[in-house]
C-alpha cells in the first residue's frame, strides 16, 4: 500500500479527528477530552515498527519525538504514555498521551477505557491551530 492509496482504519477514522501530517505519518487527535491524546499513523501497510526499513524507522521516531515534546509542554502534563499496541486496530499507529495525577484513570492505563468527555468542534479547531503553531515546519496542518 503506497501513500497514494493509503486508507485509515475505519475505527481510527471514527474515534479521532484528523489534525495534519508529517513526512511519514498522519496525526490524529483522539476524541477523548479527558487527556491530550494524539495518534501517529504511518502511511504504510506495515503493521510492526520493526518491519519498517531503517530510514522509515528513523523518520517515525523523529515524528514521535516531535509530538511527544509538544505534548510534554502542555499544561498539566507530568508523564507521557507512548505505545504502539495494535491488538484491536492492526494498522500501525502510535499513541502519544499526556498524563497527570488525577486524570480519569491515573495511574492506570488509558487504553480501552472510555470516557464520556468528548471534544466540541470549537475545541478541535483550537487544538488544530495550536498544534499547527507548535509542531514546526515539517508538520502540515489539514
Amino acid at each position: 500500500m503506497s501513500k497514494k492509496h493509503f486508507e485509515l482504519d475505519p475505527r481510527l477514522a471514527r474515534d479521532c479527528f484528523a489534525v495534519g501530517r508529517f513526512k511519514l505519518c498522519r496525526l490524529l487527535l483522539m476524541n477523548n477530552a479527558a487527556v491530550p491524546w494524539f495518534i501517529l499513523v504511518p502511511e504504510t501497510d506495515v503493521t510492526e515498527i520493526c518491519d519498517l526499513n531503517l530510514l522509515a524507522q528513523a523518520i517515525l521516531y523523529d515524528e514521535i519525538n516531535t509530538v511527544s515534546h509538544y505534548v510534554q509542554e502542555l499544561d498539566g502534563v507530568q508523564k507521557l504514555n507512548v505505545a504502539a499496541i495494535g491488538n484491536i486496530v492492526r494498522q500501525l499507529h502510535i499513541h502519544i498521551v499526556g498524563r497527570h495525577p488525577g486524570d480519569f484513570v491515573w495511574p492506570g492505563v488509558v487504553w480501552g477505557v472510555d470516557t464520556s468527555e468528548r471534544y466540541a468542534e470549537a475545541q478541535v479547531d483550537r487544538i488544530r491551530r495550536q498544534v499547527a503553531d507548535g509542531l514546526g515546519e515539517d508538520f502540515k496542518p489539514i
